[in-house]
């Protein structure tokens, strides 16, 4: 470890009760996906310590969501930026807060709604510009960005949009995401989400005229066979009819039906397939005289593994050895996030920097309080060597 690693390593180990203390306020501020207030709130908290840290905050306007807040750091520099990136938002219905709070056991494992997934990262991107700043280093902008909506996969905004926008040009982005116990940093993620074809028919009673009625169900069930055939689960490429909700009763020849899907794909190759797919089978009609539409604006994109993911994961897994962390094994993982929008943006991207732990989405979640300390570490020195 060079001298300024000790520095930087020195800055986090004397703001570790202050990091600890700010993990509680941002974990017990609750967020769930109908707390847009709630949402504003952490924002809050961010842009009060982005500005300590002599950061320009902008508040930018989110259809249907809280703010998307974008922190410029040291803006004077020319070089393309450097985005730290993490999502403000968790899937806790309100008053989890009180019923869980924010805690440290003697295991030295915290507790809470969202302190793994992902409240923990917020502080981890937070304290790694601090720490770059306590040593003089301005070698490249910092660009934080708090987005308000990841958990509900953007589905009713325009965030994919202006995340895209702003990370756009950057050098790099770090997605603060949480890691497995086992100590992993995500170098690969699928892409997918939920997806929706709505047949429509003509409606008909089935006893006395049901030559005249045109079944929406019936027609849902050729394209539902047509689409699960198509599976490869070991190519990485998953289409699951799920649900489906179509018609009102015996007596009558459907004019409605929903099939509800799940998809995901390992690369982009794989998601063309689908969704060629999905468009042919949306055209197609066996039965005459039915139409449908499709929806698919609520999937996301996958992280593929590129050659610039590739060199970033290299340089901060050489990082980590630097540091007596060991040299951290790259994954892919099934799981969605943010890092696939900047890497369609062109942006290389590292996600899982974020603490390690366990239980995400339950009210079982916790995180390893040691490894804020580390990844911020981590975090701060890969970037300073860039």
């Amino acid at each position: 470890m060079d001298t300024l690693d000790l520095q930087l390593k020195a800055y986090i180990e004397g703001h570790r009760q202050e990091m600890l203390a700010l993990w509680e306020e941002i974990v017990d501020t609750e967020s769930g996906p109908k707390q847009l207030d709630g949402v504003d709130r952490v924002g809050d908290i961010l842009q009060r310590e982005l500005e300590k840290a002599g950061a320009a905050v902008r508040r930018v306007p989110v259809d249907h969501a809280g703010d998307l807040i974008v922190g410029d750091w040291n803006p004077g520099s020319e070089a393309r930026p450097v985005v730290f990136m993490g999502h403000m938002d968790t899937v806790f219905p309100a008053g989890e807060a009180a019923k869980n709070p924010f805690r440290v056991d003697a295991a030295g494992n915290a507790h809470g709604p969202g302190v793994l997934d992902m409240k923990a990262g917020l502080v981890i991107g937070l304290y790694a510009l601090k720490a770059l700043q306590s040593i003089g280093w301005k070698k490249y902008p910092i660009r934080f960005l708090g987005i308000p909506d990841e958990e509900t996969l953007h589905m009713f905004s325009n965030a994919k949009t202006l995340i895209a926008q702003e990370a756009a040009g950057a050098a790099a982005a770090f997605n603060f995401e949480p890691g497995p116990v086992s100590d992993r940093l995500v170098i690969g993620r699928y892409g997918g989400g939920p997806v929706s074809i709505t047949v429509h028919g003509v409606a008909a009673h089935s006893g006395s005229a049901p030559e005249k009625g045109r079944s929406a169900v019936l027609e849902a069930a050729h394209k539902i066979l047509k689409l699960e055939a198509a599976n490869d689960i070991p190519r990485g490429k998953l289409i699951n009819c799920g649900a489906v909700e179509g018609g009102i009763g015996e007596n009558t020849i459907p004019d409605f039906c929903k099939i509800r899907i799940g998809i995901r794909y390992r690369n982009q190759s794989i998601g063309d397939e689908i969704f060629a797919l999905l468009r042919q089978v949306t055209e197609e009609r066996t039965v005459e005289g039915t139409w449908a539409e499709l929806d698919v604006s609520r999937v996301m994109a996958c992280m593929e593994t590129t050659d610039g993911v590739r060199k970033l994961y290299d340089h901060v897994a050489d990082t980590g050895e630097a540091l007596g962390l060991g040299r951290i094994p790259g994954i892919q993982v099934g799981g969605l996030s943010d890092a696939g929008i900047t890497i369609g943006a062109g942006v290389p991207t590292l996600c899982g920097m974020g603490v390690r732990g366990e239980g995400a989405h339950t009210d079982r979640e916790y995180a390893q309080v040691e490894s804020l300390y580390e990844r911020c570490l981590l975090a701060a020195a890969a970037v300073r060597t860039l």
